[in-house]
């Protein structure tokens, strides 16, 4: 089978980057359609808005009705055709960046992305990830490219909300588990191929820079500083992790986060949290682990505070019958638990979650009983 890696156009990254949209945006179309919500607005909008008009462009911004739904990419899409947009350009964070993505391809446009937290790596990559109107998870798109141009301004990032930065470190840390995992299986990556060697050692590298940096980056973001631990661990959560997951592979630890979005108790966390009890369970699913490793990677979910336990997703003391829910569709055919180089039944997931959650458990100091 032939290899193939995707990426993006360019990928900017600093201190007040976000002043030169305007910049860039005049190298791709003079009609930039921008999506972001009422928040994010408030904070950036008069960068974004000085930026844009010092580049002799017509902005046209939309609010972001508040979930990454199809019939929202349907309602912005109509909108940038209306007003003859060119561009299309979200700004906040993965939900609004999908729909983004998706009105570009809809509409025919180009396509900049500029998160406004470093929560997960929607930003970098060429797909969607889909919600109802009940903000039930019902699937992804994977586009024919990458977004044009990313703007990654630390200096908002910092600003942010810690928990975000935080969840977007557990959606990297699952890069390397998971590309590594499925590279075993040779299944192909999301690009259409086989990983390349550029795109396992971009997703090592992730999973190294989160486990030297993320607690030293965290502790920055904490007083809203710009440190040299900061830029690192942005770059890991938001392009190292988007160019190794879709070049690299999936497997067990997103679909598990994927399926905790459906699950009543969970609605309120991140993706990033929903991922990071997935890596534990898969760290308990896979047949070949190095036990000191996957300490290593539990403390340090711990030391940042990804969830290791039921308890951490809201889940204490659920019954067995309930994981079976999950077990059932991580067995069910399309799963990325299939990426494994081994038979993965429901009963194997749902006994995983249930020793993830003691493996976490132990290693907080916590009772077993």
């Amino acid at each position: 089978m032939k290899s193939v890696l995707i990426a993006p156009r360019k990928y900017i990254q600093g201190r007040g980057v976000l002043g030169e949209l305007g910049d860039y945006l005049k190298l791709l179309g003079t009609r930039p359609l921008v999506l972001w919500d009422p928040c994010v607005k408030g904070i950036v909008g008069q960068t974004v808005t000085s930026s844009v008009q010092r580049a002799g462009l017509e902005l046209i911004a939309v609010d972001f009705q508040g979930e990454a739904t199809k019939e929202e990419r349907d309602r912005v899409t109509a909108i940038a055709k209306e007003n003859g947009a060119d561009v299309s350009v979200g700004v906040g964070g993965g939900k609004v960046l999908d729909v983004a993505k998706g009105v570009a391809v809809e509409a025919g446009l180009k396509v900049v992305t500029c998160p406004t937290i470093a929560s997960n790596d929607s930003p970098t990559s060429a797909a969607s990830v889909w919600y109802d109107a009940d903000h039930q998870f019902i699937g992804f798109d994977c586009w024919p490219f990458n977004p044009d141009v990313i703007l990654v301004d630390t200096e908002v990032i910092a600003a942010g909300p810690v928990r975000a930065f935080v969840a977007g470190m557990g959606d990297a840390l699952s890069t390397w588990i998971e590309a590594a995992a499925a590279y075993k299986s040779r299944t192909q990556n999301i690009a259409g191929g086989l990983p390349t060697m550029a795109a396992l050692a971009i997703a090592e590298l992730c999973y190294r820079t989160l486990l030297e940096h993320g607690l030293d980056a965290k502790r920055a973001v904490e007083q809203h500083v710009v440190t040299p631990a900061v830029e690192k661990v942005v770059e890991a959560n938001v392009l190292l992790s988007g160019l190794g997951f879709e070049s690299g592979g999936l497997a067990t630890a997103h679909m598990v986060g994927n399926l905790l979005s459906n699950v009543p108790e969970c609605k309120d966390l991140m993706h990033g949290e929903k991922v990071g009890f997935g890596i534990v369970t898969q760290l308990c699913l896979d047949d070949d682990v190095d036990v000191d490793e996957v300490y290593a990677v539990v403390d340090f979910a711990i030391e940042i505070g990804l969830p290791v336990t039921l308890a951490d997703v809201n889940l204490e003391g659920v019954p067995r019958d309930r994981l079976r829910e999950i077990g059932d569709l991580c067995a069910g055919e399309g799963s990325l638990c299939h990426n494994h180089p081994f038979e993965v039944t429901s009963q194997a997931v749902v006994d995983a979650m249930i020793a993830a959650d003691a493996l976490g458990r132990e290693r907080k100091g916590l009772s077993l009983d």
